[in-house]
């Protein structure tokens, strides 16, 4: 399947299979989430749970490839998304199947944007947090697009200290900025 899009005009096209996340259209949460974030040319951008590429093709489109990594833990949406940033002319982006964080372990990143898994419990999600807050630079953010609020905002202000909440259509967009070095629930333990 071929979808062709146009994201905040960046024409894109996307090669999917049955079975992967949305594979008729780009989600809708993905283009909330892309509408919402600005990046700039020295931003490191990790697009965790990738599937066939979308939020990190068209980050690569704007930065450069090497400024992009894409993780997922299916190898077939690795597979679409190394076709697709070589379709779209971004071959250069750093792909890898990992669990979440579990087999990757690139560090340094100023944005790590994530459409999770919200239909079920918590644990990738809490997983993705916790994790996310290690991988980035102190100023980065971590952006999730859910169609949940309360447990996302409970849980990314206790690791990052707060977070801005928009919503847009059905979708609440989350930017949780890593404003220390430690979870905030440790700092604000501290005697």
């Amino acid at each position: 399947m071929t979808i062709e899009a146009t994201i905040q005009g960046t024409p894109l096209v996307f090669e999917t299979e049955s079975g992967l996340f949305s594979p008729n259209w780009v989600d809708p949460g993905t283009l909330s989430l892309l509408a919402s974030v600005r990046f700039s040319q020295e931003d490191k951008v990790l697009d965790l749970g990738c599937g066939y590429g979308a939020m990190g093709i068209y980050a690569a489109k704007l930065l450069g490839a090497d400024r992009v990594h894409m993780i997922d833990s299916n190898p077939t949406a690795v597979r679409c998304a190394e076709r697709n940033a070589r379709l779209n002319g971004v071959a250069g982006v750093h792909f890898q199947v990992s669990d979440g964080f579990r087999d990757f372990h690139g560090t340094g990143f100023t944005k790590i944007l994530c459409n999770p898994p919200y239909h079920t419990d918590f644990s990738v999600a809490k997983h993705f947090i916790e994790k996310g807050f290690n991988r980035l630079l102190v100023g980065g953010a971590l952006w999730f697009v859910t169609k949940r609020d309360t447990w996302y905002r409970k849980e990314l202000s206790a690791v990052f200290g707060g977070t801005r909440v928009t919503q847009h259509d059905s979708y609440f967009i989350f930017e949780a900025i890593k404003k220390s070095p430690t979870y905030a629930s440790v700092a604000s333990k501290r005697p």
